[in-house]
């Protein structure tokens, strides 16, 4: 029968996209986000001068790791738009730095307030052309990129003797029990109290009137309610009781433990070594975790660069422009015409 499908071209490369299910699903995701990126476009633009992308060139960041205009951005190509930023970031500090003299591959870690993104970089971008976000079949091209629910607002849980980190978030409001908002207990609270988190270089926008410190004392008597939980069940199991802090420690271990599971997917699971690679650490919340990940896999140099909080940022403004042809082609299936002229 006749055959229907498309291909796509990035990288000088071509790929077939037949799979019509995929593709309208991805349609529909296209659909439903539009106008949201529609509605971003404009409350951007209203801080500017009246038809300000008509006069200067306005990029937004893809989920390929590439500039597309403001007129061709589209909602399905935005999904990881900002872990994309961080990727395309940390490989160009990372790999240029002078401390990498060995131009060493790195491995991103980048760890937020929700989840983790993981990904590798070694001389080349790695795109990934059908995902799965929430259910949800997508065929567009995008970094490979490995998501984990582990983030400074996961919360924390002890339940049925075991120790849980998320995947339910605090989020930013009511965030951590330290924000003084009534909030839940999270990754967060566990690195103030074990000194990973300084109340005194933190600004002082916490609280209702968003004008107070961050709250160890709060944070202090969560933990001692938690850790009164886990002392009941080791007394019934006649284990050692715990204190705070070896509650706190252990929930860090259970996060850690979590983030490292991509990072060697990317790596032993594909027969490479992690030692070989730096573990270019960026996020609010990285640096706090960055130690303990580099240990456990083995990894010896870490880099952490000076604008690592707004990374994502820097790579946008350093991203090429990306551009996408699709062809659509309609040809009948036979031994003459199976093979394109470039062999595939």
């Amino acid at each position: 029968k006749e055959l229907g499908f498309t291909q796509i071209s990035l990288s000088s490369q071509v790929f077939p996209r037949a799979k019509i299910v995929p593709r309208g699903q991805t349609a529909l995701v296209d659909a439903y986000l539009n106008p949201k990126i529609t509605d971003y476009i404009e409350s951007f633009t209203k801080g500017f001068d009246e038809n300000i992308h008509k006069k200067v060139n306005l990029f937004f960041m893809q989920s390929d790791g590439g500039l597309a205009s403001a007129t061709s951005f589209t909602g399905v190509r935005a999904i990881l738009s900002g872990p994309a930023g961080g990727i395309v970031g940390y490989s160009f500090a990372t790999l240029n730095h002078k401390f990498n003299t060995n131009k060493k591959p790195a491995l991103g870690f980048d760890m937020g307030g929700t989840s983790t993104d993981v990904s590798k970089y070694d001389g080349t971008f790695e795109h990934i052309f059908e995902t799965n976000v929430a259910g949800v079949n997508i065929s567009a091209p995008q970094l490979d990129i490995n998501t984990v629910a582990a983030g400074g607002g996961s919360r924390l849980f002890f339940k049925n003797g075991l120790f849980k980190v998320g995947p339910e978030s605090a989020g930013a409001d009511p965030g951590p029990v330290c924000y003084r908002k009534n909030g839940h207990l999270a990754i967060t609270d566990a690195n103030l109290l074990l000194g990973r988190i300084l109340p005194k270089y933190f600004p002082k926008i916490f609280g209702p009137n968003h004008d107070q410190p961050l709250d160890y004392e709060a944070t202090q008597k969560a933990f001692e309610e938690i850790g009164n939980q886990v002392n009941s069940f080791y007394k019934e199991q006649q284990g050692q009781a715990k204190d705070m802090y070896e509650v706190a420690y252990g929930f860090i271990k259970v996060a850690n433990e979590a983030m490292c599971r991509p990072m060697r997917a990317l790596t032993q699971a594909r027969g490479l070594d992690p030692k070989n690679y730096v573990l270019s650490v960026f996020g609010g919340a990285g640096a706090q975790h960055a130690c303990q990940i580099a240990r456990s896999l083995g990894i010896r140099s870490i880099f952490i660069h000076r604008l690592c909080g707004i990374l994502s940022a820097f790579g946008s403004n350093i991203a090429d422009v990306a551009v996408e042809a699709e062809k659509p082609s309609g040809i009948y299936y036979s031994g003459e015409n199976s093979q394109d002229k470039s062999g595939n």
